[in-house]
């Protein structure tokens, strides 16, 4: 009686379980913002398939004077440690997709999560900035 009991319960357990899970994956993502960390090799077949896209955003996200010393081509340029950082960004079209960069990747993966919360729909972060993209050989323009 007792294993009939444990049975019936563990069984009604699993199908609640289940049918939850194929709930979840059914209804449709209530949060479709979407933010991911990539390597320099991911970023630039990433610039490649957008060249023609203007909803593709590359940003730089270092000072005037590190931006100045050479970035990436046509990428536009916000100060992290600016007074009004997260007031720039509010700015910019959240519709569109940014891929952020910095030196080595530690600002633009803080940077990440707060456009995440300002609402932006879709973002890259280049890891390893761009120490990483120079360092692997990729070019940069100081105009």
């Amino acid at each position: 009686m007792f294993f009939g009991k444990t049975f019936f319960i563990v069984s009604l357990l699993l199908a609640s379980f289940f049918l939850m899970q194929h709930t979840c994956q059914t209804e449709p993502d209530a949060d479709p913002s979407q933010f991911y960390n990539i390597s320099p090799e991911e970023a630039e077949q990433l610039i490649a398939q957008n060249s023609d896209n203007p909803d593709f955003i590359i940003l730089d996200i270092r000072t005037l004077n590190e931006y100045n010393t050479g970035h990436i081509a046509n990428a536009m340029q916000i100060d992290y440690y600016a007074d009004d950082f997260k007031n720039q960004l509010e700015h910019l079209d959240k519709e569109k997709t940014y891929l952020i960069y910095c030196r080595t990747g530690n600002r633009s993966g803080h940077a990440l999560p707060i456009m995440e919360e300002l609402g932006f729909r879709k973002g890259y972060n280049m890891t390893g900035g761009i120490t990483q993209w120079t360092a692997e050989g990729r070019p940069v323009t100081t105009q």
